[in-house]
């Protein structure tokens, strides 16, 4: 859930360049998000079920839900090992050192981290993970609006949005969220974010009827690790010493509300453990 946000013409819009919406199916879920309703909005999107997202942005869900907690960003974690009663953690801050260790990033990171002889590397490494590129794009607000969001399964741009028509986003440009298939994807993914910019601008002007020149702004992001095709099939995995949980999307599926199911299952099996102890 994230939203990038720039300034254009002395103005700060936001983009959701991750996920664009997310549902509430479980009972358990839609009590969760009862304290931080106000960061949460219906998109009209037209869909046959309420498309929820976070206001004024996506990221604005988690960061109401992290209110009070104590969180460290842009912390990269390059190295941990198991010594002794403790995990290891080598970072760019100084080491950190951990009696129990929670890791919620994509498979193949953790995978990498962990090592090839790690125990459960080998259920990592059979995960099917996609990757996405999505582009960034605004135009005048005078321009066609023909939908408010268009998906494909034979385009490059497999998913196309009307980000601007999200609830509590900030009126002016019209803005685009544009995410291409997972084939062009990864047919692509090594070029740089300003090349892919000049790639994609012309494939979504073509989709909603606008010359790519008069785009206002276009930027685009490399998600290499975006959509789990083979999801694990339980919702975490646990080492066999009760000191390592590792959980996220990929263990149930492609959908926000299946990352909370996952981290609320781990959750509950670390408390269980740290009250057994």
């Amino acid at each position: 859930m994230a939203t990038r946000r720039v300034e254009i013409a002395g103005t700060t819009y936001g983009f959701d360049h991750g996920a664009q919406y997310f549902t509430i199916r479980d009972p358990e879920f839609r009590h969760a998000l009862l304290p931080v309703m106000g960061a949460i909005g219906v998109w009209a999107d037209g869909a046959g079920e309420p498309s929820f997202v976070g206001q004024p942005g996506m990221s604005s869900l988690p960061k109401a839900l992290a209110d009070g907690l104590d969180i460290h960003q842009g912390v990269e974690i390059t190295a941990l090992r198991r010594a002794g009663s403790a995990w290891h953690l080598e970072s760019g801050s100084g080491p950190i050192l951990a009696r129990h260790l929670v890791m919620t990033m994509p498979a193949p990171q953790a995978s990498r981290l962990l090592g090839l002889d790690h125990p459960l590397s080998p259920s990592l490494d059979s995960l099917g993970i996609a990757p996405c590129l999505t582009l960034m794009a605004a135009f005048p607000g005078e321009l066609p609006r023909p939908f408010i969001h268009l998906s494909s399964e034979t385009e490059p741009l497999a998913w196309i949005a009307q980000d601007s028509s999200k609830p509590g986003r900030h009126a002016g440009l019209t803005r685009w969220v544009a995410q291409a298939s997972p084939d062009w994807s990864a047919a692509h993914l090594d070029e740089l974010p300003e090349n892919l910019a000049v790639r994609m601008l012309p494939l979504l002007a073509a989709a909603i009827g606008a010359e790519p020149d008069t785009a206002v702004y276009a930027a685009a992001h490399r998600w290499r690790y975006a959509r789990v095709a083979t999801p694990l099939g339980e919702p975490y995995l646990r080492a066999d010493d009760s000191t390592l949980w590792l959980g996220g999307d990929w263990c149930l599926g492609a959908r926000v509300e299946a990352a909370w199911q996952s981290g609320t299952a781990l959750a509950q099996s670390l408390a269980r453990h740290l009250h057994a102890a």
